[in-house]
């Protein structure tokens, strides 16, 4: 399956190398904002040994519509800004390519973009990407449905840097239909990432934790979702979507 991915960062390097690395992804261009790596190969300059064809190019020197024409793909990986989808999304839906956004926060407008978008191709969004923290929400899910009145407390931590409540962990206190207040944020050091949900039960406590070692994580789950996306049409996906028919089986 050919890639495309929107954002270079951090967590865009990481995804880079993890893609890279998975024999079914063929990751064909990255597009970031600055023009410094312009035409620069994703493999050489990530230190990885891969023969995939990956550039890297500017969004402010080349337009979506060029790139696409020189290198076309089947899915957009997106990890830049809730923005991002302005630069891709009505080319991307012209062209039936698979859109996966892992965008922490989007406004209601970007959301029902998404949507539109969706009536014409794939397109899967989830603010936290990586498998773990989906399936720790479906369990907490299950458990809330077999104890709904126990005390629920949610726990995120994040690197010092990090601006705003967790995109993951408001998406945890909506499932379990919670208030935002419930929310206990932590910001401190290098933190990837760490969700806690806490059940209180009178005389005993479960805890599930979903703790990211490394931003691979998010290249893992980019992975599954593009493999399990594969034979969907078009429509709106989220990541319950793709792990329901696990549970099902």
């Amino acid at each position: 399956m050919k890639i495309g991915l929107i954002g270079f960062g951090k967590t865009g390097k990481a995804v880079a190398t993890a893609l890279l690395q998975n024999k079914e992804l063929t990751l064909e261009w990255v597009i970031r904002r600055k023009k410094i790596l312009d035409n620069r190969n994703v493999a050489e300059y990530l230190g990885v040994e891969s023969d995939e064809p990956g550039l890297i190019y500017s969004s402010s020197s080349h337009t979506i519509d060029e790139i696409l024409d020189k290198h076309p793909v089947e899915a957009i990986i997106d990890f830049s800004s809730d923005s991002g989808i302005y630069l891709y999304g009505n080319a991307a839906a012209k062209r039936k390519i698979k859109i996966i956004s892992a965008i922490s926060h989007y406004q209601k407008e970007q959301i029902d973009l998404l949507k539109t978008l969706s009536i014409s191709t794939t397109v899967f969004w989830s603010p936290n990407i990586t498998l773990g923290v989906n399936y720790l929400l479906f369990a907490a899910k299950f458990l809330k449905k077999i104890a709904p009145w126990a005390d629920i407390v949610i726990v995120e931590e994040h690197f010092k840097d990090k601006a705003g409540v967790s995109g993951t962990a408001i998406k945890i206190a909506e499932a379990l239909e919670l208030e935002i207040e419930s929310i206990n944020t932590v910001r401190a050091g290098g933190i990837v990432g760490k969700h806690e949900i806490i059940f209180g039960f009178p005389f005993q406590t479960v805890r599930l934790i979903h703790e990211s070692i490394s931003r691979e994580a998010f290249g893992s789950g980019v992975a599954f979702v593009a493999k399990n996306l594969k034979s969907k049409g078009s429509g709106f996906f989220q990541f319950e979507d793709l792990l329901l028919p696990y549970f099902k089986a």
